[in-house]
């Protein structure tokens, strides 16, 4: 095994470091200067035989296709057999009560293979109309990607190929069709004319899906199923100064389209009160369902041995008897669930008792305070939501300059979902939000660059006893025992590195969060931004240079004179890593995703140890696994950066990589569609961002191509990318400058246009200009009842002839133009409409707008249940409905129904 072999396992492992790295280079560069000769030639080089069985790149490809197969071989096979038994963990979204009926899938054949055509004809376009924006974006950017991918090898290929396998540069095996082989510099006049040719389509294809970004998401915010919404009609203002924080003042401000206002009040003393008065509430329900299956466990028992038997539920008058009388027949009175004020030294009580008590101090306190902060008699904090009217007048709001003052009433944001509100981010002034992304940019910088340090210090661990000989005097590690001595070597290193990784997603969204984001939807964007920077520097860059270095650096430190020539051969053979990379994330990425092991047998595991009352088995039962879109995209993202990056010095890469990414579509698709939700909204955001950093590989493999062309000193080609750069540059900032706009506000133009083909779809006359003082958009009741598959049938036909394949991909803003994706959009997902104390509290601190929590125990045959819900009734509401316990005393509850008392209608704010 040489360096490149030692860097691709160190690589396998997921390890970054350029510190690890470093440690193998030096050993490899003494060894083999101390194993040259006294002429400083080096026995093992020269001819291109001994160059060709030298030459890893075909055995480890192999060596890694191999297994890499097999595994996702395996893990195919499990989710086929698996995904007929366990249907909540591989088609949830066919039937869980939970979601509303059309935000379900239709389900699968029931067969091993037969669900595959069923599948495949289901369009993409269903993810749009059932679950999010978001998701269907995803689909569309990594379909996209290899797509694009595909187009390159048909570019570069038929050319690039040929070029490089004659070249006469000695290589061999795969290295045999990268630029390294090539040593006349005419041919790289051919690099530089494809590279201006699918480079240039790069660019082509980020404009072309900005733009059909662009047009969807004007469709999809100016839909009835989002205009209507109480998010689209309000606008977030931060950094409000004090002397406006006055709702006279704002309402003069923004005229008579205001509807609502609500003032952020600072709520730490009620917020820790109700946080306080769950835990209590929890903390009764818990005991009560101990409680009540101790009694039917014991009566159950008495039975078995022929004890007593007149287990049935009481009349009227027993359970209005004593609290807990019908649990003393069958539970002692030392057996109640008790619990210590404080841990160990505290007072030991009883459970129940100590909990109702507590709950009759907290729930009027709490419904005092909560009082006093509707009615506006709170500490206002600098945040302000202020709902419209109508879509159009918030948009306006949102589009103007709030005051005369720099950075105040700013930045501000529309769509906002209550429930992704970060409130206490809504505390913070201008002066500190400047600070605080300076410090976090700053602290997501450095931990960027200095990543490498602690992968370093675990790769160091992975290999104990090649740094005992470099450092003697850490001998003493030899006499620890054996077994100690493999755990530190083999599984701590393992573990510790799987730690890091899944810290990193965990401290880049703290540290948006930190940076002052006010909504989960803008820490996901900033997220986003952050894990790209990482995946670049630390997985890409880091790996291409050091590769390059590894195979060249014992040369090098020989013959410092020949370290261009060298770096410029074995930098394109770093790509044998990454077509690797590829074959491992394109098979076992993809399988493991679909497969999802770890999560069915934590569901399982987990479910049965800790799902001890209903509450617990619902929310496990019903809450659906979501995607960090700010974690997800960056990675696929770095994948299409790569192929494109290597497009033009390692075409073969380009292959790989189509495949690779679209076997991950299909693993995402599938979860999109049956197993995963979504409870964060970019508004498809993230998108455009990602196809922004897309641009990233273009430039990298401009900068790559002339930093080997000066190499290799050829100043034809040099000139002409040198040029080609400049282009690009002034093509992008073009194309930025037209679109930033298009894709912060919605146009005036097609907001009329909108209400003028509502009103014809529907059969009425356009609404007067004072619009509908109810905050509705044109009615919809015309539409409510249509198809929400795609292409939506109530549109009558399509604006533009059908064209064929070339001219709509050559003509994205005619035919994929707002007009036509409108078509995509569903019109009678949901009615949206709201009660009016959802639409009093939407905007309040979710303390000020709590409830008193309704319990849900499981209801016994003995009666226990019925009376601690009259009796903790008193205090707070609880139920015995819904849930129960089957002959062998087992806690049940009614999944048939999937909507048990503690279920609530998911808002669509």
């Amino acid at each position: 095994m040489d360096t490149l072999d030692d860097f691709n396992s160190a690589i396998q492992r997921r390890s970054p470091s350029a510190l690890t790295l470093r440690n193998v280079i030096e050993r490899r560069a003494y060894s083999f200067c101390s194993s040259t000769d006294v002429a400083g030639n080096n026995p093992d080089a020269g001819s291109a035989q001994d160059q060709e069985s030298n030459d890893p790149s075909l055995s480890s490809f192999i060596s890694t296709l191999v297994p890499t197969f097999l595994i996702a071989l395996a893990f195919v096979s499990l989710f086929l057999l698996l995904r007929r038994r366990f249907k909540r963990n591989y088609e949830p979204r066919t039937f869980l009560g939970s979601l509303r009926p059309q935000e379900r899938t239709v389900p699968l054949p029931n067969g091993l293979l037969n669900w595959i055509g069923t599948f495949s004809k289901i369009p993409d376009s269903f993810v749009l109309n059932h679950q999010s924006l978001d998701g269907f974006l995803l689909l569309r950017y990594l379909k996209v990607a290899s797509a694009t991918c595909l187009v390159g090898c048909l570019i570069t290929w038929p050319v690039l190929f040929p070029v490089n396998a004659t070249g006469h540069g000695g290589q061999t095996q795969l290295n045999l069709l990268s630029f390294s082989n090539v040593v006349d510099k005419n041919r790289y006049y051919a690099h530089v004319f494809i590279a201006w040719i699918f480079l240039g389509f790069v660019f082509y294809m980020v404009a072309r899906e900005s733009i059909y970004y662009v047009n969807l998401r004007q469709a999809y915010l100016l839909s009835p199923l989002y205009a209507n919404r109480m998010s689209s009609r309000t606008v977030l203002f931060t950094s409000v100064p004090k002397d406006y924080l006055d709702e006279p003042i704002l309402r003069r401000m923004f005229g008579k389209h205001v509807k609502n206002l609500w003032i952020a009040n600072d709520c730490e003393e009620i917020e820790s009160l109700v946080e306080e008065r769950d835990k209590v509430a929890m903390k009764l329900e818990a005991a009560e369902t101990k409680l009540i299956k101790m009694a039917n466990s014991n009566r159950l028992k008495s039975m078995k041995k022929g004890g007593q038997t007149d287990g049935a539920v009481g009349n009227a008058d027993e359970a209005n008897g004593e609290s807990g009388s019908i649990a003393a027949k069958w539970v002692p009175i030392k057996k109640r669930p008790t619990h210590r004020l404080k841990p160990i030294i505290g007072k030991k009580v009883d459970t129940i008792n100590w909990c109702r008590s507590e709950l009759e101090r907290l729930i009027p306190k709490i419904d005092a305070i909560q009082a006093t902060h509707r009615a506006g008699n709170g500490k206002f904090i600098p945040s302000v939501f202020v709902e419209f009217f109508h879509q159009a007048e918030a948009q306006s709001a949102y589009q103007s300059l709030a005051h005369h003052h720099a950075l105040h009433m700013s930045p501000r944001f529309i769509g906002v979902n209550p429930d992704e509100v970060i409130w206490k981010n809504l505390k913070i002034n201008w002066a500190s939000r400047v600070v605080r992304n300076i410090l976090t940019t700053a602290f997501v910088t450095l931990l960027i660059v200095f990543w490498s340090i602690p992968v370093g210090f675990v790769g160091i661990l992975s290999n104990i006893d090649s740094l005992i000989k470099l450092a003697p005097w850490l001998s003493w590690l030899n006499k620890i025992p054996d077994v100690i001595f493999g755990v530190v070597q083999g599984l701590l290193p393992s573990v510790l590195l799987a730690v890091l990784m899944a810290l990193l997603p965990v401290i880049l969204r703290l540290a948006a969060k930190l940076g002052g984001a006010p909504s989960l939807s803008a820490v996901e964007l900033r997220t986003q931004s952050f894990y790209f920077g990482f995946q670049v520097v630390q997985v890409f860059l880091i790996t291409t240079l050091t590769s390059a270095a590894s195979a060249s650096v014992t040369s090098i430190l020989c013959k410092p004179g020949d370290a261009p020539n060298l770096l410029a051969t074995n930098l394109p053979k770093a790509s044998n890593f990454y077509i690797s990379y590829f074959v491992l994330q394109g098979l076992t990425i993809s399988s493991g995703a679909i497969l999802g092991i770890t999560g069915l047998i934590l569901f399982r595991l987990l479910g049965r140890f800790l799902d001890t009352t209903p509450r617990k088995m619902y929310k496990r039962w019903s809450t659906l696994s979501a995607l960090g879109w700010g974690t997800v995209f960056p990675v696929y993202t770095l994948l299409t950066v790569i192929a494109i990056t290597y497009s033009i010095i390692a075409p073969l890469v380009l292959g790989f990589a189509t495949i690779g990414l679209y076997l991950v579509y299909l693993a995402y698709r599938y979860n999109l569609l049956f197993v995963v939700d979504s409870n964060v909204d970019t508004k498809g955001l993230v998108y455009p961002r990602a196809l922004q950093q897309t641009t990233t590989g273009a430039y990298l493999a401009i900068v790559c191509l002339i930093g080997l062309f000066g190499i290799k000193t050829a100043p034809g080609p040099i000139v002409l990318m040198v040029v080609f750069l400049v282009f690009i540059i002034l093509f992008h900032i073009s194309l930025n400058s037209a679109l930033d706009p298009l894709l912060k506000f919605l146009p005036k133009s097609l907001e009329a246009e909108e209400e003028s083909l509502l009103a014809a779809e529907n059969g009425s006359s356009l609404p007067s200009s004072s619009g509908n003082e109810k905050g509705n958009h044109v009615a919809i009741a015309g539409v409510n009842n249509t198809s929400i598959d795609s292409p939506r049938k109530d549109l009558g036909p399509a604006p533009h002839k059908k064209p064929n394949f070339i001219t709509k991909f050559l003509r994205p803003d005619l035919y994929t133009d707002y007009h036509t994706l409108r078509r995509l959009v569903p019109a009678g997902f949901a009615e949206i409409a709201y009660d009016p104390v959802v639409e009093r509290d939407a905007y309040y601190h979710p303390s000020i707008s709590s409830q008193t929590p309704l319990l849900w125990v499981p209801r016994d045959q003995a009666g226990v249940s019925r009376q601690e819900c009259m009796h903790s009734g008193k205090v707070i509401p609880m139920t015995d409905e819904g849930a129960g316990f089957d002959a062998k005393g087992k806690l049940v509850w009614d999944q048939e129904t999937a909507r048990p008392p503690i279920w609530q209608e998911k808002i669509y704010y």
